[in-house]
């Protein structure tokens, strides 16, 4: 099983779980025509592949550590439990971030939601997983927490270019960063309570989590959808490959992410690793802006304020990143 050797190998791919959350948006984005509730199948299934698939490779190669099977058949039943219930609870907070991003765009989706989620995860997480400094991560989290008001205020700021302030959006997704900031705690507890999973067998229950979460919740919004009209499976059998092919690949980015922070974990520990990997809204926002032109037309007050998040986001990774003790 491949781990972590040293601190910098952790940190590269704690950086590289954020590159990859904060860009998988971007192929739902890219759709045409594709309701996010139908995406989602494609997009769950792509993360129990690549889960899957680095298990059974990176997770079950070498010599150290247990492979897959023997780890899902020797750890602790309540492990299991935690690991799935995780993939729920994430799920809940990633279709209401989809739905955000409909609603609000990359560029505010991702801020809020996840900024929100950094804060909440990171406290739970080290309050069961005390490992780092946590003077470092308060500062760190007090500088995430900066970055999201300013987002806030240069969204506030769009209404001074024409643009309607959507308050259902913003609603949509502090619920998702409350959501999303709940299930770090479940991980740390598979990962670190008695016979402990690994993180890749972690991520292969998460993915199984999430994907049996899109046949109560995701059924439900395409009954009852935060935006537009109903929708039924025959629009998921009738969409092109295109748009199927963008679903499994922004599922694949995402899984991808989070195996990379999960075994990143193991070595910094679940606060460090979640922290530094949910500087993602630094990324989604930086797609939103150049690659979508979201802000196109907005004035130099909401570009002040986006300069300012950048910067603090900036700021909370260092500080986030200087907690680790080894």
């Amino acid at each position: 099983m491949f781990v972590p050797g040293s601190f910098a190998v952790a940190l590269l791919m704690t950086a590289l779980s954020a590159v990859f959350w904060g860009s998988w948006a971007n192929t739902f984005k890219g759709t045409k025509g594709y309701r996010f509730e139908l995406f989602y199948w494609d997009y769950a299934a792509g993360i129990v592949i690549v889960s899957f698939g680095l298990a059974l490779t990176m997770g079950s190669l070498g010599s150290s550590g247990e492979g897959l099977i023997a780890n899902l058949r020797a750890a602790d039943t309540s492990n299991l439990f935690y690991a799935g219930v995780a993939g729920f609870i994430f799920n809940i907070a990633n279709l209401l971030l989809v739905a955000g991003i409909d609603i609000a765009g990359l560029a505010i989706a991702f801020p809020i939601s996840i900024g929100i989620a950094v804060v909440e995860g990171v406290v739970l997480s080290y309050a069961l997983q005390p490992k780092g400094s946590a003077f470092d991560l308060a500062v760190g989290v007090a500088l995430a927490v900066a970055a999201i008001i300013c987002d806030a205020l240069a969204y506030s700021h769009l209404e001074a270019a024409g643009r309607k302030i959507s308050r259902k959006g913003i609603v949509v997704n502090v619920v998702s960063g409350v959501l999303m900031g709940a299930f770090p705690p479940f991980v740390t507890k598979a990962m670190t309570t008695g016979h402990a999973l690994t993180p890749y067998s972690v991520t292969c229950l998460f993915s199984l989590g999430a994907l049996l979460c899109c046949f109560v919740v995701n059924v439900y919004f395409m009954r009852h959808p935060l935006v537009g009209k109903p929708v039924d499976f025959s629009g998921y059998w009738s969409a092109s490959s295109r748009n199927h092919a963008f679903g499994v690949a922004g599922g694949i980015a995402w899984g991808l992410g989070t195996s990379f922070n999960f075994v990143a974990a193991s070595f910094v520990g679940v606060a460090v690793a979640y922290a530094i990997g949910q500087s993602a809204p630094m990324i989604a926002a930086f797609w939103g802006v150049l690659a979508w032109k979201e802000f196109r037309g907005a004035g130099p007050k909401a570009w002040r304020f986006l300069a300012l998040m950048f910067v603090f986001y900036l700021a909370a990774v260092t500080m986030i990143a200087r907690a680790y003790r080894a």
